[in-house]
């Protein structure tokens, strides 16, 4: 018997992202591009912004509609990998 993986998010939904790297020119206008390849509606005014500390890192949150789990997961890979994201939560 095979039983079907449940998820807890219903989908289609608006999901938070964070997403951190190092403070930099151009690193959440990157980041807003990036969701914009899944999302050409995102709207870069929603995201929110945070320094670290030290002024070193910039934290974003940014939250993205997620119309199922592959899209969100798809969403998730693109982010890690992109050279300026240091992590993804």
């Amino acid at each position: 018997m095979t039983e079907e993986k449940k998820s807890l998010i219903e989908f289609p939904c608006d999901f938070p992202i964070k997403v951190m790297g190092q403070a930099q020119d151009g690193f959440a206008q990157a980041i807003v591009e990036l969701l914009r390849e899944f999302d050409a509606e995102f709207d870069a005014a929603t995201v929110e912004m945070r320094p670290s500390s030290t002024g070193k890192y910039l934290g974003l949150t940014v939250t993205v509609r997620a119309h199922s789990q592959a899209h969100l997961d798809d969403i998730y890979r693109k982010l890690t990998a992109h050279p300026m994201v240091k992590v993804v939560l």
